[in-house]
């Protein structure tokens, strides 16, 4: 049976001309139950079939070709790819083996969709309008505390000598200091990193970390300027409707692909 044409929705970004820049939404896709309905990520237990036809769908939207849309398979730690123009003359499987334990891709090639999967931590899109090159990172708390934003932008500096002080970023939406509460061991590690406790922590019943605060404060302490630093401020958990959450759904549910195109 024929499906349905539909439309993903995205949340687009402004950060500069000649560039696309958004965050998925959970509407105008093919996926069912807690991965409906727009969901591209492949390791999240969603329906094959539905992830391509997801997949396709996004492609035509953003008119690029469907082998252009590079997602890696990420682990909570700090490897970044660059990927040129050889990364797609490899086969199919060495291009799986190039993106396994991958949490930041960067790209200063024309019409590939970069980008990282994300429900409840967070994404970060940074963009040099220098060199026309841009990076996506996928921030969990672990890639967080391992300073995982400060290590994209250093990667972009020798790849595509960036300078930090004209860098544009976004950092999208992710779990608020509200809704991320965490064990004293996740607190002490956040400590231990450094971090100024008294500006990214609150004591509820447990212990609250603001993900958001702590991101701005990595890209500021590598030279990006807070005022070319935008926060969405959306909160995944609160809006789950919306975005995919893995704390309020469950880790069997769907990604926000949080992404960036360059023309």
């Amino acid at each position: 049976m024929k499906r349905q044409s539909l439309k993903p929705q995205l949340t687009y970004y402004n950060i500069s001309e000649g560039v696309i820049a958004f965050s998925s939404m959970r509407h105008g896709g093919y996926s069912q139950g807690n991965h409906g309905e727009f969901n591209v990520n492949l390791y999240c237990g969603d329906d094959p079939e539905d992830i391509a036809a997801n997949r396709k769908a996004l492609c035509k939207m953003l008119k690029i070709d469907n082998d252009h849309l590079v997602m890696p398979h990420q682990v909570h730690a700090t490897g970044i790819t660059q990927i040129g123009k050889t990364f797609f003359r490899l086969s199919d499987e060495v291009r799986r083996q190039v993106l396994e334990g991958i949490d930041a891709l960067m790209t200063n090639v024309p019409d590939v969709c970069i980008g990282v999967s994300t429900a409840d931590c967070i994404p970060i899109i940074i963009y040099d309008p220098e060199h026309h090159a841009a990076a996506v990172v996928h921030s969990g708390w672990r890639g967080t505390v391992a300073n995982i934003a400060g290590v994209a932008v250093t990667s972009m500096e020798m790849a595509y000598h960036s300078r930090p002080e004209v860098l544009q970023a976004v950092i999208g939406p992710g779990i608020s200091l509200q809704n991320f509460e965490v064990g004293d061991e996740v607190y002490e590690q956040f400590a231990a990193a450094g971090y100024p406790m008294e500006q990214i922590a609150q004591r509820y019943e447990k212990w609250h970390i603001d993900l958001w605060h702590c991101c701005r404060l990595q890209l500021e302490d590598v030279g990006l300027k807070g005022g070319n630093i935008q926060i969405s401020g959306i909160c995944t958990y609160d809006h789950s409707d919306d975005y995919f959450s893995a704390r309020k759904l469950g880790t069997d549910s769907g990604r926000i692909l949080t992404a960036i195109v360059l023309r």
